[in-house]
């Protein structure tokens, strides 16, 4: 049976940076073979040069013909596996590329998959629950502050009015105690303008009022 449809070959396939490696190969040969050429197209020219002409150099002319024709054609073919390697090169910095475009899509494709799972765990309506709880604990919080930060029997506003009522009474006080420092002859429920009581028929006499204080 395999000599009539064949046996499966167990070579492995060629890679494509083998291929690569295989036709560098080549052209570094052909790079040889073209040197040594070109020195011997050197040294045909040198011995031309020094030669009469005649059979002789007709003969090493044909023989350097030859060997120019043979350095053209190994150019021809270094040139056409250059090519090939140029274009397997391209290709392989392609597949790279693509292989690279491939992973970056499964590692997008993965943490997509990861944020789904780790998004729905969380309940937003809980979410603005806890938010609203907190906010309230805030204000209640502020409250707390406030009341702690409150004085007691102090007038939160004092008006002008009130303020120049308060400054003259200090003053009148202060000049009652003046008074009263330096005579002490008169308490300070007593003054000139003494109203007259309902059971006295004269006028009160100043001078009167101080004697019988005194």
């Amino acid at each position: 049976m395999n000599r009539l449809f064949g046996a499966k070959s167990s070579t492995p396939k060629p890679t494509l940076q083998s291929a690569i490696g295989n036709v560098d190969t080549r052209i570094e040969s052909l790079d040889v073979k073209l040197a040594t050429l070109t020195s011997e197209l050197t040294t045909y020219q040198s011995r031309l040069s020094k030669m009469r002409p005649g059979p002789g150099k007709n003969a090493l002319k044909q023989k350097a013909l030859k060997t120019l024709q043979q350095r053209k054609m190994y150019e021809s073919q270094r040139d056409q596996l250059q090519s090939q390697s140029w274009n397997m090169e391209q290709a392989g910095m392609m597949t790279d590329n693509l292989r690279n475009t491939m992973a970056t899509v499964d590692a997008m494709k993965t943490t997509q998959k990861e944020l789904k799972k780790q998004y729905g765990k969380v309940n937003v309506d809980k979410l603005e629950r806890l938010q609203d709880e907190m906010a309230d604990l805030m204000d209640q919080g502020n409250e707390i502050q406030e009341t702690l930060a409150r004085s007691y029997d102090v007038p939160e506003e004092v008006d002008e009015e009130e303020l120049d009522a308060e400054l003259e009474a200090l003053g009148e006080e202060g000049e009652l105690e003046g008074f009263g420092a330096e005579g002490e002859s008169m308490p300070s429920f007593l003054n000139d303008e003494v109203a007259k009581p309902e059971f006295v028929d004269e006028p009160v006499q100043p001078g009167k009022v101080k004697e019988a204080a005194g």
